[in-house]
């Protein structure tokens, strides 16, 4: 169905992983610490972003004088102690195993880079992907276009010719902007 792409780029949280129970489990529990809470509407408008613009954002409607990298630093220790346990792959995978050694393929996540390699080596996925590219291996995050345009790069395969995969607004709006062709997994 994607033979006419020359890379497939793929989200990681929420669309081949199912880790947003448990990044919404960490940061409850975070955030308990400092008697904040977060939206759940906002939470999810917010999928895709980096966590310390998440941290920023709870930080703002809080009124809170908190650092947001100290806090998404706080929530990423969480999320790491619990996620080995829960994560499971999510049925896109399969696209995935299709297209190994077929196409190149990438991850472009707002995860930390060392944690997606992590969690994909965890569950024997690592080998699939030419490139892996986390919020900290580009200064500008999904909804710009640089998350993408690195696993292009990465992949040696042009913008136009790659399809990404995603499940969140601003990693479409950033594939659309990458001029790439895009899946919005919600509506598979």
């Amino acid at each position: 169905m994607y033979d006419r792409y020359q890379g497939l780029i793929f989200d990681m949280d929420g669309t081949i992983l199912d880790t947003e129970p448990t990044h919404r489990k960490a940061w409850h529990e975070v955030l308990a610490r400092y008697g904040m809470t977060f939206d759940e509407a906002a939470m999810v408008a917010l999928n895709g972003s980096p966590s310390w613009h998440i941290a920023q954002s709870i930080i703002t409607r809080h009124q809170a004088d908190l650092d947001p990298h100290q806090l998404a630093a706080e929530k990423t220790r969480a999320v790491e102690t619990m996620l080995l346990d829960t994560v499971r792959p999510l049925p896109l995978i399969e696209v995935v195993k299709a297209y190994h050694g077929r196409r190149p393929m990438a991850v472009g996540t707002g995860s930390e880079h060392r944690m997606a390699e992590s969690l994909l080596r965890h569950l024997g996925l690592f080998h699939c992907f030419d490139a892996i590219v986390g919020a900290d291996d580009v200064l500008r995050h999904k909804p710009e276009p640089d998350t993408f345009l690195r696993c292009a790069e990465l992949m040696g395969v042009p913008p136009e010719k790659c399809v990404v995969f995603e499940d969140a607004d601003f990693g479409i709006q950033a594939a659309k902007s990458a001029n790439m062709a895009v899946v919005d997994v919600r509506t598979l």
